[in-house]
């Protein structure tokens, strides 16, 4: 007769002071299943504590590239405000050379201007528009190129001021030469323009009443040679000399009556007649507008009015070219 096996158990015995022990009896797979539990358990922990780990230094890391990125934004927004600043600046700086080379534009338009006036011809000392390059007269009457200028087809390239400096700073001396060579003439021209005479000599009339060349003679029939302009005003009415000049002579002239003539140099000379007063003495001086005389009926006169003679190079010539 085969033997009866039994399921194999686990006992436990629990005991404790002051009473009888106590057994408890487990079939096998309660502590292995309890075994298992705690290894999983064990395992499961291990695991979540890797996984904690890494999840710690992948933290750690990301909170470095963090910082990284916000370094480099601190660094892409300083870059992006210097390149702004930069190019703010290098707009100003265009402006500020082309700015410059419109004022030396203007400059030799002025100079130009002052040249025609003295009868001396024109000089060409900046750049136009049209033109390939920046050219500068030297001294020698050359012309040179450089880079701030026009390029092609009519666009313009914004000048850099440094380049634009030492043009102008060329230019300038080109200039300061130039005016030191103008000046002489110029003041002549001036001093020539203040003394030619020009402009009405009685201000307020200038009805004509007896032109320049040959007219019947007021004191009878036949024809007579006048040489100037007769204005009629009223008596006493201011007399003007029309050109900068010295008092040649003042005093009565037999056709004239009261006259005054004045010698405005550069060949010119006026003479005022019929006056019935004067206001100057010979060698004072004159300019144009002071007043010299009152209008009169002095001399051979039919009635108040002036007789203006108007003499270049010794000879009589019609003053009506000189009025305007």
């Amino acid at each position: 007769m085969p033997l009866r096996r039994h399921p194999v158990r686990y006992t436990l015995w629990l005991a404790r002071t002051g009473s009888a022990p106590r057994t408890l009896s487990l079939p096998v797979w309660i502590p292995l299943v309890i075994l298992a539990v705690l290894a999983g358990w064990s395992g499961l922990n291990l695991w979540l504590w890797n996984r904690t780990a890494e999840m710690r230094s992948l933290q750690l890391q990301l909170v470095s590239m963090n910082e990284q990125a916000r370094k480099l934004n601190n660094q892409l927004a300083a870059e992006r405000s210097r390149v702004d600043a930069e190019r703010t600046r290098n707009n100003a700086l265009s402006e500020d050379a082309q700015g410059i080379l419109r004022q030396l534009q203007t400059l030799e338009t002025e100079i130009n201007a002052l040249r025609r006036r003295a009868g001396m011809p024109e000089i060409k000392l900046t750049p136009s528009r049209n033109e390939g390059g920046t050219s500068n007269t030297n001294e020698g009457g050359t012309s040179s190129t450089n880079e701030g200028g026009a390029r092609g087809g009519g666009d313009t390239k914004p000048a850099e001021l440094e380049t634009v400096l030492d043009f102008a700073q060329g230019q300038l001396k080109g200039f300061r030469r130039d005016l030191v060579e103008l000046s002489p003439e110029l003041n002549q021209t001036l001093e020539r323009e203040a003394a030619t005479p020009y402009g009405y000599p009685v201000r307020g009339y200038g009805r004509i009443t007896s032109g320049f060349g040959y007219r019947r003679s007021p004191f009878g029939w036949s024809f007579e040679y006048h040489n100037g302009l007769d204005f009629p005003a009223p008596y006493g009415t201011p007399v003007r000399t029309t050109g900068a000049g010295v008092v040649e002579a003042a005093g009565y002239r037999p056709i004239f009556g009261l006259a005054v003539v004045v010698d405005h140099g550069f060949g010119y000379k006026t003479l005022y007649g019929h006056l019935s007063s004067t206001r100057v003495r010979v060698g004072d001086r004159a300019e144009r507008g002071d007043v010299i005389g009152g209008i009169g009926s002095t001399g051979r006169s039919t009635g108040p009015h002036l007789h203006y003679t108007v003499i270049r190079e010794g000879s009589d010539v019609n003053p009506r070219g000189y009025l305007q």
